[in-house]
C-alpha cells in the first residue's frame, strides 16, 4: 500500500461508505482504559497472498478506488505505523492526499537506526516522524536525524535486539495516539500477529498472481493445525479490489 506509483484517483466517490462507517465505529468504541492504541492491521495482497515481489520488490497492488479508501482510512487514526523495510523499499510519505483529512503521526520502528537522512518523511513539514530505535542503536545518527526533524524514542531491546512492541505501544498512548494504524511490512504484522496486539484486519485483495513475499511469516505463531479464526467479518468492493474487514478474538488483544 506504500508503493511509489502515481495515482491519480477519481475522489467524487469518496463520501462515507459502510465498511468505512464500520471501521469508524470500531475505533470510537474503544476501550478507553486500554494500555495501548486501537491497532488496526492494514495491507494490501494478491491473490496468493503475496504483499511484495521477490526479492523484497514494492508492488502496487492497489487500484485507484482502494488506494482512495486507504487514504480515509489514514485519516481516521491518530497514527500510522511501519518498520525500516517499508521505508527503505518504499519511501512512502505516510499522509493523507486523495482525500480531504488529517495526517496521522507518522511512526517508524527501526530497532537499529537505519532511517536514511533523504527519506522523504522527513520532507513533509506538517507532519515529522517519530522512530522507535534501541537504546544502543546509533548514537551518533540520533542527532542527524533529529536536526532533520525526526524523533527518536528510544527502547530496550528484547531478546533478539529489537524494539518491543507493548513497550512501544504503550509509549504511543502516553503520547496520546489512541488509534494506530499498521500498515507493514510482513515482519511487524506477524511481530503483531504473535503477540496478540491488533484488534482489527483491513486487508486489500487484488486480482493478480505474484509468487512473493508473504504478509504472516512464520514467527507469527500461527501454523498448521493452528487457525486463527477472526470475527464480523465485512467485505466491500472498490474497483477491482475486494477489501475485507474483521475482528481479532478478544483472548489475543
Amino acid at each position: 500500500m506504500t508503493g511509489n506509483s502515481k495515482v491519480h484517483a477519481d475522489t467524487s466517490h469518496a463520501t462515507t461508505d459502510e465498511l468505512l462507517a464500520q471501521i469508524r465505529r470500531r475505533l470510537v468504541a474503544a476501550d478507553p482504559d486500554m494500555p495501548r492504541p486501537y491497532v488496526t492491521l492494514c495491507y494490501a495482497q494478491s491473490l496468493d497472498g503475496s504483499i511484495a515481489g521477490v526479492p523484497r520488490r514494492p508492488l502496487a497492488l492497489s487500484c485507484a478506488a482502494s488506494l482512495v479508501f486507504v487514504h480515509q482510512l489514514r485519516a481516521l487514526h491518530d497514527g500510522i505505523l511501519v518498520g525500516i523495510g517499508t521505508v527503505l523499499s518504499d519511501d512512502p510519505r505516510l499522509t493523507v492526499r486523495l482525500v480531504p483529512g488529517k495526517h496521522p503521526q507518522p511512526v517508524v520502528l527501526d530497532s537499529h537506526l537505519r532511517f536514511p537522512i533523504h527519506a522523504r518523511l522527513l520532507q513533509e513539514k506538517i507532519t515529522r516522524p517519530w522512530i522507535a530505535a534501541a537504546e544502543a542503536a546509533a548514537p551518533e545518527k540520533q542527532s542527524i536525524l533529529a536536526q532533520g526533524g525526526a524523533r527518536i524514542l528510544r527502547f530496550p531491546a528484547d531478546c533478539d535486539g529489537l524494539v518491543p512492541l507493548a513497550p512501544l505501544l504503550r509509549e504511543l498512548r502516553r503520547e496520546g495516539i489512541h488509534t494506530l494504524m499498521v500498515e507493514g511490512g510482513a515482519r511487524i504484522i506477524s511481530r503483531m500477529l504473535a503477540q496478540g496486539l491488533a484488534d482489527q484486519l483491513v486487508v486489500t485483495l487484488a486480482p493478480c498472481l505474484v509468487g512473493g513475499l508473504r504478509a504472516v511469516l512464520p514467527c507469527c505463531g500461527i501454523a498448521p493445525p493452528e487457525v486463527l479464526e477472526l470475527h464480523n467479518p465485512h467485505y466491500q468492493q472498490y474497483g477491482d479490489d475486494l477489501v475485507i474487514r474483521a475482528d481479532f478474538p478478544r483472548g489475543r488483544r
